[in-house]
């Protein structure tokens, strides 16, 4: 139940911060080039058990991919399916997934030169919705879904903001509204730093990415919070 706001000023331009959410028993390695042999030039972050990534970036191609959970409607046996940590990799390498896939429920979210969008599997078909300019966010339904309560909450708080191109320091006012989000409690369905258990699944918000992705490079950052699910 990840969280991903995005700014996009146009096309092969935008900026994002991504919340991870995941089991704080399930290992993993802060940002780094962890495959070296098969994604030369990637960094990302890398989940320990099944060694693919939750946020991949390619610097030189000025690739971006985070995945997200989404509800899956398939019914796929767990026992048959296969991981979605290549998702990420394999897209900022150029290979975007094409349906049928077995794997269960996803969104994820790709920023490329050609601009940026979401391809969402909910084990049954796969959309893909290009993200126009302005501040959007997305979490584990559609892209901007008034239903999901963080999103109703905290999307007219970013959009207030203003274009985060034109804030020479929006990493730092960004942060600083996630913060102030953070005085919910983590157990609140609107909170945006989560404790999910209280809604059926062991996940906590374990760290955050910042990132641009604009013609004159890419530049992205890590930070774990302090304990899981929550912000100091």
């Amino acid at each position: 139940m990840c969280t991903v706001v995005i700014d996009v000023a146009e096309a092969g331009s935008a900026r994002l911060l991504a919340v991870r959410d995941e089991d704080p028993e399930r290992d993993w390695d802060a940002l780094g080039p962890w495959w070296p042999e098969r994604y030369p030039g990637v960094i990302g972050i890398r989940d320990r058990r099944a060694g693919g990534a939750w946020l991949a970036v390619d610097p030189e191609r000025r690739r971006l991919a985070v995945l997200l959970n989404r509800e899956d409607v398939g019914g796929l046996p767990l026992d048959r399916a296969v991981s979605r940590g290549t998702l990420a990799l394999e897209s900022v390498a150029g290979r975007s997934p094409s349906a049928p896939l077995p794997m269960h429920g996803f969104n994820l979210l790709e920023v490329q030169p050609e601009g940026a969008r979401v391809l969402s599997w909910d084990g049954a078909a796969l959309r893909t919705t290009p993200i126009e300019p302005g501040t959007h966010m997305i979490a584990h339904d559609d892209l901007d879904d008034p239903s999901t309560p963080r999103i109703s909450t905290w999307l007219p708080e970013f959009r207030a903001l203003g274009p985060a191109a034109a804030d020479a320091d929006w990493v730092d006012t960004w942060v600083g509204l996630l913060a102030a989000s953070a005085r919910l409690s983590p157990e609140d369905d609107r909170a945006i730093i989560r404790d999910n258990r209280p809604h059926g699944y062991p996940t906590q918000s374990l760290l955050y990415c910042t990132a641009s992705v604009t013609p004159a490079g890419v530049e992205v950052l890590d930070r774990t919070l302090p304990r899981p699910g929550h912000w100091s």
